[in-house]
Formats: structure tokens, sequence, C-alpha cells
């Protein structure tokens, strides 16, 4: 009788190469499929929430982001302006706001607002106007420093996203209470 061993390991062999060639061909020919189902890049930058570090944002500083294809400002107001902008009475406003609506409690050294003119849509200067905050170049409207509009034809004041606070040093636009907006 002849060895049997040397026959039983070439054939274990080829059990295990063809098994291994079938199962990276499946998974070539799956992969275009099942990431096909995925979302690209501009589909999930356009609903995506933003993360922003504030930490090197100055006192004072506005920084421009956007999201879902609109400009956000975010400003760090400095602590003069958070005491003039609280002591605001309401009755000197187109659209009266409380400071304390326009920013969140325990960060209201932080304006989070849309930068578009609530006019026509053109895009406010920041620091500049009469009240330390916004001025439209095209048609005159200024705002605050917390985006209150205190002047011109501007209807309402700058609108606030959906953002929530993660840490103190780390904002995410499009959540709110930790909940992604749709």
């Amino acid at each position: 009788m002849a060895d049997a061993g040397p026959q039983g390991t070439k054939r274990d062999f080829l059990f295990l190469a063809t098994g291994a060639g079938l199962a990276v061909g499946a998974g070539a020919v799956a992969w275009p499929f099942v990431a096909s189902m995925a979302p690209d890049a501009a589909t999930v930058a356009a609903g995506a929430p933003l993360d922003v570090d504030l930490t090197p944002i100055q006192d004072g500083q506005i920084v421009n982001v956007f999201w879902r294809g609109k400009l956000i400002f975010v400003r760090k107001l400095t602590e003069k302006e958070v005491t003039d902008m609280k002591a605001v009475p309401l009755s000197e406003m187109i659209d009266p706001a409380a400071f304390d609506t326009r920013v969140k409690a325990g960060h209201d050294q932080w304006l989070i607002a849309y930068g578009n003119c609530t006019h026509l849509g053109c895009v406010p200067i920041g620091h500049s106007g009469n009240y330390e905050g916004w001025a439209c170049p095209c048609h005159g409207s200024q705002f605050d420093a917390v985006g209150r509009v205190r002047r011109g034809p501007a209807p309402t004041n700058l609108p606030i996203p959906p953002y929530a606070f993660e840490t103190d040093t780390k904002l995410k636009i499009g959540e709110e209470g930790g909940k992604a907006v749709a």
C-alpha cells in the first residue's frame, strides 16, 4: 500500500486555496454594491453636523464657517460686549430679543448665528456699524454684537442655527441638546 500523507496534504491545500479564492472573489464582487448604499461625501456634508474647535478663537473674534451650504458666524464676545448687550433695553430694538435668548446658558461669551442679513440675504460686515456688531453694506441694516437688528430695513434678528456645546471648547452645529437635526 502507498503512503496517503502527501496526497491528503495536496488535496487539503487545493480545497483551502479554492475556498480562499472564492471568498476574495465574492468580497470583490460585493464591495461595490455595499459601498453604493453609503451616501456620497456631498450628501454627508450637506446634512451632517459640523464640529467647531473654539480653542483658537480670541475674544472679540468672528469666525465664519459653513453648514449645509449656509454661512454661520461664530463670535466670541468680550466681557464688555456681554455686559453692554445685556443692558440694552428691548424697546430700542426692531425685533426685541433678550440677550439670554441669543446665547446658551453657561456660554454667554459665544454667539452662533446665520451670517446673512434678514432683509435680502447680503453678508453683513463684522465689527462695523453703530452697535459693535455687523453692518449690511447693501441696504444699511445694522446688527448688534449678538445679532439683533437695531437699524435699517432688516425685519428680524440674525437667526440662530441649531447647535450644542459638547465641551467648553467644542461646538457642534446641527445638533440641539445632543440630537442631530434632520
